[in-house]
Formats: C-alpha cells, structure tokens, sequence
C-alpha cells in the first residue's frame, strides 16, 4: 500500500485501524482531503500522537474506543495526576505522560526503560510482589505498593491491554499514583497511637519511687522525644494551667528565647499571647506568618510562624502545647491535625501522672493515719500518766521533773516525727483528697493543739483522725479529771468533753476547766441531745457557745473549733 503522496500542505490525521483493509480504505477516502498518518498499534499510535503536530485522529474498529486518544491528542493527560505508562511485554516504557517522569524524579523522557528502574532503588511493599507479571499471565489487573528512597510511596496499577480479538494481551498500561503523604499521615496516625501507650506506660511501682522531679523529667524526656522524632518539630513549648490562679506555668520549653520562657502568662484571651488565647478558649491557634499577627508575642528565636494546640481532657484544658518554625508558613492542617491527636495522649499522660502522684500521696496519708491512729492512745496515756506524776512532784523534786518534762516532749515528738515522715514521703500528703475549702482549713488549724475528754474510745480516735487530718494536735482525756490535770499541765486552743462524763457532767467540766484558764474555749458535745441533768443549758448560762452531737458532723466539728481555737468565725483566718 502506498501512502507517500504529496499532501504536505495538508493537516496532518493519525489514522488508527483494525487491519489493513480496512484501513487501507480509509486511506483512500481521506487522501484528497488530509496528510494520512497511518497506525497499526496501540504503541505506534500513542508514539505517533507525541511526536507529530496532528490536526486529527481516525479509529477505526467496532471495539476501540476513542476517547483515550481524544485525551492524549487534546494534552488532558499531562494534566492528570497520575503517571501513565505503555509498557511492552518486558516491562519497558513505550510511552508515558509528563506526571511520570517528575514522579520518578527524571528530566529526560524515560521510553525504553524499564518502568521500576526507572524509580531508581525501588522497593515491591505487596500485596502483589510481581504485578507486571501477574497481570500479563491472568488478563487481570493487578496493583501494589512500592517505597522509593525513605519517605516516598507509590501505588501502581498495572491493566494488560488486548488489541481487537487478541487472545493474550500485548501491552500494559501502568498508573502509578503518589501516596507519599497517606502513607506518612497513616504512620504518624499509628505512632501518635504507640505514643499514647508509651506516655500512659506510667507504672506504678516505677513512679512511686521516684521524685516529684523524677516523675515530671520522665515525663517531659517521652514528650520531646516524640515531638521531635515523630512531629519533627524542634522548638516547643508546654505550659499546664494552675487552677487557684489560672496561671500558665512552664512545664517544657526547648528553644525558646530565655525571657519568653520566662515571661508571666495567663490562661487569658487578652494580654496574653497566643498561649493565654489557646488556654482560655480551648481553641487551637495557627499563626502563618508572626510579623502580622497580633496576638503573637516572641517566643523561639528567628521564628516565623507558630501552632498552639490545648491540652485537653474531659472539657477540662490542662495546658497548652507550642511549636515554631523560622519557616513562614511551616504549618499545615495536617501539621494540626497531628498535634492535636498528639496531645489528647500528652493530656491523658500528664492525668495518668497526676493520678498516681495523688494515689501515692493518698497511700502515704493511709499508711500515716494507721501508725498515727496506733500510737495515739499509747502516746495519750504517756501524756496522762506524765501529767499526774508531774502535778506530785513538782515543786518537790526537781530532777525528776526535769526528766517528765523531757519525757513529755520526746513522746509529742513520736506523733510529730510519724506526720513528717508521711509527709516527706508525700509532699502534697496535708493536701491529699481535699478540697481547695478544705485546703484552706486546715491551713487555719494547722498546729492547733486540741485536747478531747470522752470515755469512750472510739470517740477518741475519730478526734484524733478527722482533727489531725487538718493539721491539728489531738490530745486526749479518759475522764474529767484527766482533762482538767492536762488542762493544768499543759496548754490548749481549746478542749471539747463530752456531757456524760464518767465522774463529772458537762456543766461541772466547763465550769472547772474555766477556773484553770478564765478564757480557754470549751466546746460540749452530746450524743443524740440527750442531756438529763441539762448540764449544757446550765454551761450556757456560764458563757459556753459551741455544742456538737456525736456521730460529729464534719463541717460542724471543724467550724466549732475554728471559732473557738480562733476565737473568730469560722473560714477566716486565725
């Protein structure tokens, strides 16, 4: 068949047919009207529509479609963002479009190579481990994964293609897809989980015998490792809020500039930077650009853009958590994303951290309470049988009460030295499960030395523990007589007896207890308000103002003895 003719000055028509019959015919048809540029494979048409400046295409063929022609012919494959590939049986390039070569990272056409090495060091991830292969020998279409370098992933899909009623396929077309960025966001999504388990992989028995220091720098090491290795971020800056004050104090700073580590922040929207807006609002904050951003305020040193994200757990902000770059616009929504997700676990790590301190503070409290509540009526009777040696003697021999004295004092100290311990173990112990009200109290009536007359003992001791928990001294008397020898021997903020003492009532107590310190502060207590020979209503006639009902009343308890230790109302101040 001859198709030279001189037809030059006419446009160009690639001509794509079945056979050659057929397209020999077509050829004829055509001849007066356009140059004919014949095709007789898929291959040789797609290299004829690269290479020549076509003004049409002819497919002939009830079952080729144009449409991939129309696509090429018209440049829309360059704009897809995909790499496209025709490979040969071998596996070597026939065609590609623009997008596959910058994916493999070549400036020169890669045809003739084949498609993998053309990557440079590939490595097949599955599930399919020869797709080419696979798809050639089942007509069926494979896809796989690959790795390129370190950090870059690749989907490909391989098609075997068949040309009219060919029983096995001559060629592939190849896409290959960049999932660089799915791949990463789903191993960042996977450590930020291992993370999570890490940070929370606080155990107990390892932080219980660490420091309050230990415990944060173990903490604080697990955070910037992962900030830095898993976010890649090399500035950061944590700040957990203080509830009394709502104060944002540094927690972890690296690479920040010493006066921003320095500086005095608030959980405040104004005033406060773009760490106070986060830690008031519980909003994250992206700065793209420092220089017009109002709320910034310098942090790292060079830095052009920031991302502060909340610490938060259960609706309640703990903290906030910073980063910065000297790169204007470093951040993305990605980049939040992952912080976000990344302090959900910081979040629920410090929680971890601070139940276990406030369980250790909580064991220390237990563990003092049981040695205190054990030596309370030993050292009590220590106390009593001292005070009645002492009230013979004295005067009398002064040797003897030189050493009474030293006796008194050296078992005082044993009660004494017990409450430190237990707070040494725990510093936080005097703040162990109270409440800030609570807190407040017993700062009021720390060291306030209470002495409680009652016969029955399990009365002694709840004095002894509900007291003693707010820092009070809890001496106690059997019998009124005991109370009124303590009352003479040594000195009180105030005494509490019950009414039904086993040799005096309330109204004899009160009134000989006054004798011994006109103004000591006397406080009657009553089970149940029965008060048959109505020693509190004659007490009261002498001047008495509290009176309490067993089983106590907690609030009634500490506010009778803060007036009446402080000679004030109760909740202020001493």
């Amino acid at each position: 068949m001859n198709l030279e003719t001189d037809v030059t000055h006419l446009p160009k028509v690639l001509v794509f047919g079945a056979s050659e019959n057929r397209l020999a015919s077509a050829v004829d048809g055509l001849r007066d009207q356009c140059q004919i540029v014949p095709a007789t494979s898929l291959a040789d048409a797609l290299t004829r529509l690269r290479e020549d400046n076509l003004q049409g295409v002819c497919v002939l063929g009830e079952k080729l479609s144009p449409s991939a022609f129309l696509l090429e012919t018209g440049g829309l494959l360059e704009k897809i963002p995909d790499g496209i590939a025709l490979l040969d049986l071998e596996s070597n390039i026939l065609w590609h479009n623009d997008r596959l070569a910058e994916l493999a990272q070549q400036s020169a056409s890669l045809v003739g190579q084949p498609l993998l090495d053309s990557f440079g060091t590939v490595e097949i991830l599955g599930p399919d481990f020869c797709p080419f292969h696979t798809a050639l020998g089942s007509n069926e279409s494979t896809r796989t994964t690959i790795r390129v370098g370190d950090k870059n992933y690749f989907q490909v899909d391989a098609t075997p293609v068949l040309e009219d009623l060919d029983e096995f396929p001559n060629y592939l077309l190849v896409m290959v897809r960049d999932l660089t960025s799915e791949v990463i966001q789903r191993q960042k999504l996977n450590a930020i989980y291992q993370a999570g388990l890490e940070l929370g992989d606080l155990q107990p028995q390892e932080v219980l015998e660490m420091s309050v220091d230990e415990r944060i720098d173990l903490l604080k090491s697990k955070i910037l490792h992962f900030t830095q290795d898993l976010l890649e971020f090399d500035t950061v800056e944590i700040r957990l809020v203080e509830r009394t004050n709502n104060r944002l104090t540094p927690l972890l700073a690296v690479g920040m500039e010493p006066d921003a580590e320095s500086r005095e922040l608030f959980a405040d929207a104004e005033g406060n930077g773009v760490t106070g807006f986060v830690a008031a609002t519980g909003r994250s904050y992206l700065c793209e650009d420092i220089d017009n951003d109002p709320l910034y305020l310098p942090g790292a040193p060079g830095a052009r853009s920031s991302l502060t994200v909340p610490l938060v757990l259960h609706d309640e902000i703990l903290g906030t958590f910073n980063v910065e770059s000297p790169k204007p616009g470093a951040f993305t929504e990605n980049d939040l994303q992952f912080l976000e997700l990344f302090c959900r676990e910081v979040a629920m790590a410090l929680n971890t951290l601070d139940l276990l301190v406030a369980e250790k503070a909580t064991t220390a409290q237990e563990s003092t309470t049981l040695m205190l509540r054990e030596v309370a009526d030993p050292v009590d009777e220590i106390l009593n049988d001292a005070a009645w040696i002492l009230e013979k003697y004295i005067g009398h021999d002064a040797p003897v009460t030189e050493r009474l004295q030293r006796i008194l004092s050296h078992t005082r100290e044993i009660r004494e030295l017990i409450q430190k311990v237990g707070e040494a173990i725990s510093p936080d112990l005097g703040r162990a499960g109270l409440s800030a009200r609570e807190q407040s109290e017993s700062q009021v009536l720390r060291a306030k030395r209470i002495l409680v007359a009652d016969s029955d003992k399990e009365v002694r001791r709840a004095a002894h523990e509900l007291l003693g928990r707010y820092g009070c001294i809890v001496e106690t008397a059997h019998n009124g007589e005991e109370a009124l020898l303590m009352g003479r021997t040594f000195h009180y903020d105030a005494v509490i007896a019950d009414i039904h003492l086993p040799d005096m009532n309330g109204a004899e107590c009160f009134q000989r207890m006054r004798e011994i310190h006109e103004h000591m502060p006397v406080i009657l207590m009553t089970g149940f308000g029965y008060d048959p020979t109505h020693s509190i209503v004659k007490a009261r006639q002498m001047g008495l103002k509290s009176v309490l009902y067993k089983p106590f009343r907690l609030d009634q308890l500490l506010g009778a003895v803060e007036e009446a230790a402080c000679g004030q109302s109760a909740s202020r101040p001493c």
